[in-house]
């Protein structure tokens, strides 16, 4: 991605839009299953990213299929964390940066087995968007852990406490 990236740049003196990016690299990936004695990718991605056209998420199966997804969750366990975006998708468009990153915690916390809960130990949360609403510029990519997610994990944490937003465990 980082070659395609630079070769983008380089060539054209702009940016690589996320859906060609993505589509490149799934290309790549598809050959592999097509061909006597290479071996397919065995991992699947979200790549998440910014360009001139706004925000995107795709899914990249090791198959080389890609898709762009509205809200998605991939690995063990993300069923319960897409049943959550799910619900939730129509509040996302009105949500500042804050807002979404709780609601993805939440949509993470789904996904924890009873017994385990989100730490400062086991969360970052990865942070790429518009420096200020309605500009082009980009704050790059920056991933919070440790300390960083201590007031998000708190919050959600509180919500579930005040019976807000949060999950509701059946028993």
């Amino acid at each position: 991605m980082k070659q395609q990236c630079l070769s983008q740049r380089l060539t054209y003196d702009r940016a690589i839009p996320i859906e060609t990016l993505v589509s490149l690299i799934g290309d790549k990936a598809q050959t592999n299953t097509q061909h006597y004695g290479k071996r397919p990718y065995g991992v699947g991605l979200l790549v998440a990213g910014v360009d001139d056209s706004g925000p995107h998420v795709f899914e990249f199966q090791p198959s080389g299929l890609t898709q762009e997804m509205l809200a998605c969750a991939i690995g063990a366990r993300s069923q319960m964390a897409r049943t959550y975006l799910e619900k939730n998708l129509d509040k996302f468009p009105d949500c500042g940066r804050e807002e979404l990153i709780r609601h993805g915690l939440r949509a993470l916390k789904e996904t924890l087995v009873q017994d385990k809960e989100l730490t400062v130990e086991n969360t970052s949360v990865g942070v790429v968007g518009p420096k200020v609403p309605g500009k082009r510029a980009l704050e790059p990519f920056k991933v919070h852990d440790g300390a960083e997610v201590k007031e998000w994990i708190n919050s959600i944490a509180e919500d579930n406490e005040a019976g807000g937003e949060g999950m509701q465990v059946d028993e």
